[in-house]
């Protein structure tokens, strides 16, 4: 058994990095990371870049390789739309109350996907102040008088997830590296600046092929040359972090949760992502879905309640109630290489190599590297 890494929340994961920001720049937030004070702050967030997968691949990165830096730990689960949302909250999973991809909205029976904000058909569309209320670091950077600008692809301008994240933020759309580079440094002309700049493709990479594969090393050299790129065009008095939401690990084997009787019985909806599951018991099955999935999944997964997670820390010191019932009343979280699937429901999904989400040191691990002007 891999041992289970709790993320570090108050001094050591993601969600203290965006205060920490802002009190560099000279706001009256916690510092909790210790950052050097900065008139210029630009956070270059790479999709997927593991701490220890960019370790195993320092040749494909020399550049990002020769930062100094330190390891956070991303927060549970391990997957995107949570981090992007300690990212942009400075809260915890508990507090935010984005704690996976895919959550029962209490009293629907149906499952939201958190990532591209879809709902069943027919039920209407999910307003992202409710879903995700606290206000954002983008916001608070905004009032004290701070250019807050996000440099990504249009096509998530204006959408749910990007409303609920980064609101506040001066959207600047950018397509390609060139673009991208060239929206920051226009960007960080301003005194005081706040950026940050989005690079997804590495992640792609890393579900479809692998991480470690040809096109996914492929992706990491462009970052490496990206992340070069911008610290080059610094003006004086700036600071560029690299960090990531997430790591990640190629599956060696996958379980049909769907298929799988033991797995299926006394399950209303299987949400979360292939490793880091949020089961949802039919009424007054709980118990009996816990047994049944602690006894299959034996010596691959940690299976958990619903309270055993809260209490053990998972989605952080609290958890508000409110959000108490969007985490599944079975939390299934595999240290070993494998992915809990549902080829049914979840097609695509179920087709990857690599995976994230769960408390394992390659999937917690992200780095935060610094340059300074």
């Amino acid at each position: 058994m891999r041992a289970m890494l709790v993320p570090g929340y108050g001094g050591g994961s993601l969600a203290d990095l965006p205060g920490s920001l802002l009190a560099a720049l000279g706001l009256r937030e916690p510092n909790p990371l210790a950052l050097r004070p900065a008139e210029r702050v630009c956070l270059f967030l790479v999709d997927g870049l593991g701490a220890d997968l960019l370790r195993a691949h320092a040749d494909v990165a020399p550049f990002l390789a020769g930062l100094a830096g330190r390891t956070l730990t991303a927060g549970f689960p391990a997957t995107t739309v949570t981090s992007l949302c300690s990212l942009g909250t400075g809260l915890t999973p508990g507090e935010h109350g984005m704690v996976g991809l895919m959550l029962a909205v209490p009293g629907t029976g149906h499952l939201f996907n958190c990532l591209r904000w879809r709902l069943p058909a027919g039920m209407e569309a999910m307003d992202p102040d409710e879903w995700q209320p606290a206000t954002t670091v983008y916001q608070r950077a905004v009032q004290a008088g701070i250019d807050s600008v996000y440099v990504g692809p249009g096509e998530f301008e204006g959408t749910g997830l990007t409303r609920a994240v980064y609101r506040g933020a001066r959207y600047a759309a950018a397509e390609t590296v060139d673009e991208r580079v060239a929206r920051v440094h226009e960007a960080m002309q301003a005194r005081p600046a706040h950026v940050t700049v989005y690079y997804g493709d590495l992640d792609a990479a890393g579900h479809l092929a692998g991480w470690g594969s040809e096109e996914w090393l492929r992706q990491l050299g462009i970052v490496d040359d990206m992340a070069q790129r911008l610290a080059e065009g610094l003006p004086p008095g700036s600071a560029l972090y690299v960090t990531a939401d997430h790591g990640m690990v190629n599956a060696t084997e996958k379980i049909d949760a769907e298929s799988v009787p033991e797995l299926a019985e006394g399950v209303a909806l299987l949400g979360g992502e292939a490793r880091a599951r949020h089961v949802y018991a039919e009424p007054g099955a709980a118990e009996q879905v816990l047994e049944a999935w602690r006894a299959t999944l034996h010596g691959k997964a940690w299976v958990v309640s619903r309270q055993e997670a809260v209490e053990s820390g998972w989605f952080g010191p609290r958890v508000r109630d409110a959000w108490l019932e969007r985490i599944g009343d079975v939390v299934a979280v595999p240290y070993t290489d494998l992915a809990i699937t549902a080829p049914k429901a979840h097609r695509i999904e179920a087709l990857f190599t690599g995976y994230h989400g769960s408390l394992t040191e390659a999937e917690q691990h992200v780095p935060l590297l610094e340059v300074h002007t």
